[in-house]
Parts: C-alpha cells; sequence; structure tokens
C-alpha cells in the first residue's frame, strides 16, 4: 500500500550538498515506488483475508514499526508533542482510516481502479483540506489539476458500469471509499507537515502519527486478523504489506531523499498508481476498457499538473529527511496556485 502511495514532498528545496551521487537515491525511490504499486495485487494472494484485517496489518504494525525505530525522538519531544496532541490525533485517525479505506476500495471497484482514485484524489483533498483549515485560495493550476482528476474518476466509474452493469453498487462503493482514503491520506499528511512546520523533528511528527494510527488499528486486527494466520501464504502476504511494503517502502524513500532533490522524488512518485495498474491488468487479470486508460491518463495528468506548479517556498528544516517521511500535504504543488 502507498501510505500510501503518491508521496508528495515541496518542489523546491534541493538535495543536501556534498551528498553521494543521486542514482542511488533515484533508485531507492523508484524501488520504493515499485513496493507500494504491488500492495493491491500482493492482496489478491490472500483472498480468504478480507481487506479490513490486510489494511490494519500493513499500516498498524508498520505504524508500530515507525514509531519504534522513532522512540528517541518522541522521548525528547513528548512536550511538544504533548501540547499539539490535536494534530497528532487527526493525523492518527487519518492513518487509521486510510488504509481500512484504500483496501475496501479495491476489493470493491478493483485493484486498478481503487488504486488509481485513491492516490490521485490525494493531492486534491489536501488542496481543499487547506483551503477550510488555512483559508489558502486554490489557485487556477489546482482548479485545472482538479477537474482533470475528476473527470478522470468520473470515466473510470462510467467504463466500469458500462464493461459490469450488475456489479454498479460495488464499483460506486468502491469509488466513494478511494476519494475517502484521498481524504484520509490528505488528513494525516496535512497533520504531520503541521507538526514539522511548528518545530517538531521529522522523526518525532511520524513516529506520533503513524505510531498513534497504528495502535488504533491494532482492535480492527485483532477482531479481523484471524484468516491471516489460517495458512502460511495469508501469513505472508499480511508479512510483506507491514514490512516490506510500508516499512522498508518508507525508509527507502527517507534515504532517497538525502540524495535527490524533493521535486525529484515527487515526479518519481508518479509511477506507482501506472505500476498498480499494470500489474492489475497482467498479474490479477483485470479488464480495462480504452476509455478506462483514458481516465487513467486524465488522474495522472492532475497529478503532473500538481508536481510542476511551483510550490511556495517551504523552511528547509520542515523537509530536511530524518527517518521515514510522508508526503507533505502543506507544501503539495498546486495547492496554492499562482
Amino acid at each position: 500500500m502507498s501510505a500510501p502511495a503518491n508521496v508528495l514532498a515541496p518542489a523546491d528545496v534541493p538535495a543536501p550538498r556534498g551528498t553521494p551521487s543521486p542514482r542511488a537515491g533515484v533508485l531507492a525511490i523508484l524501488i520504493a515506488c515499485l513496493l507500494w504499486g504491488t500492495t493491491g495485487t500482493a492482496a489478491t494472494f490472500a483472498p480468504e483475508v478480507g481487506p479490513l484485517a490486510i489494511g490494519a496489518a500493513a499500516l498498524g504494525i508498520g505504524g508500530l514499526l515507525q514509531a519504534a525505530i522513532a522512540i528517541p525522538a518522541l522521548r525528547r519531544e513528548r512536550g511538544s508533542l504533548r501540547a499539539r496532541a490535536g494534530t497528532v490525533v487527526a493525523g492518527a485517525i487519518g492513518v487509521a482510516a486510510y488504509p481500512l479505506a484504500f483496501y475496501s476500495s479495491m476489493h470493491l471497484a478493483g485493484v486498478a481502479i481503487g488504486t488509481v482514485v485513491s492516490l490521485g484524489s490525494a493531492p486534491i483533498a489536501s488542496g481543499l483540506l487547506e483551503g477550510v483549515l488555512e483559508g489558502r485560495r486554490p489557485g487556477r493550476s489546482w482548479l485545472l489539476a482538479a477537474a482533470l482528476g475528476i473527470g478522470g474518476c468520473a470515466l473510470l466509474c462510467g467504463a466500469k458500469l458500462a464493461d459490469e452493469p450488475a456489479e454498479a453498487g460495488g464499483v460506486v462503493s468502491g469509488v466513494l471509499l478511494g476519494l475517502l482514503a484521498g481524504a484520509s491520506y490528505a488528513l494525516y499528511s496535512w497533520s504531520a507537515a503541521r507538526l514539522m512546520g511548528q518545530g517538531v523533528s521529522r522523526a518525532a511528527a511520524m513516529g506520533a502519527v503513524f505510531g498513534g494510527g497504528g495502535a488504533l488499528l491494532m482492535p480492527v486486527l485483532l477482531a479481523t486478523g484471524a484468516p491471516l494466520l489460517a495458512s502460511p501464504q495469508a501469513f505472508a502476504v499480511g508479512a510483506y504489506m507491514a514490512i516490506v511494503t510500508m516499512f522498508i517502502g518508507y525508509l527507502l524513500f527517507g534515504f532517497g531523499l538525502t540524495r535527490v532533490s524533493a521535486s525529484t522524488a515527487t515526479t518519481l512518485t508518479l509511477v506507482e498508481p501506472a505500476i498498480a495498474a499494470v500489474l492489475a491488468v497482467l498479474v490479477v487479470g483485470e479488464r480495462l476498457l480504452p476509455i478506462s486508460w483514458l481516465g487513467m491518463a486524465g488522474i495522472a495528468a492532475s497529478l503532473l499538473v500538481l508536481v510542476l506548479t511551483p510550490a511556495p517556498r517551504t523552511p528547509a528544516a520542515a523537509v530536511a529527511p530524518a527517518g521515514p517521511t510522508v508526503p507533505l500535504a502543506s507544501a503539495t504543488p498546486g495547492t496554492t496556485g499562482p
């Protein structure tokens, strides 16, 4: 799962000087995106495990692991985090809601549509969230990106309904859950960015938000996770989701950000939904009509508009890599626009 998944980082912050060749950073980010792009397909190898259990295992265990490696920072900055408890709780709720909605979306609407809708709607949701909470007025670029993204989602949904009219209820529900996943993604991204913008280190912010979300997911995992232990294959899928895609994926992305500019990292992460869609067709056997690919192209164009739009300058302290990272909603290119 991409936590997911299409990571949008500030576009105007260069990589630190004196770092090694950027090739290692590019490779690390591409591997992370490849891992994130496999989550939907991997979930199909444990059909007896429900989407709630898969999501709770992936981000529940993965989130607690991220908190574990951030324990020194959490102890050091516990006072700052306590003073911003509301922001931490909001982020934790977003972390907990995201995988449940994300995997349920893929379960109902299909891997390709669920992934692309979830990831493609997140930047749009980020802009709306900032408009409500921070009073930022969306610019022309954000409005264009929103139109492209909404149009792409409509084409995807319409094509699926035309191809499988008997599945209309599931498809619509899946798309709506994908939009909820995008909103949850935007919420925890905004919360983490706000904490860092207020002087909390990246490690402490991420450890608190992801650790809190992981803790909230533990009751869900306990209630639904029995099938993960029913067979070696199901257990392997759950372990892969939590350790490989979530934990290692974010470590690789954090490593990559120390060697390439954030704008490069942002652009590279656009391959994730493409990987997910291709794997859904080649491995899972999903069938996409030509109009579906057109819808995906519209969502991809939406993301490119956001990436290529100059962003307001972000203080380097807020984005300097310090362990696992997430998209910074408040620094998403295009959310404030020209």
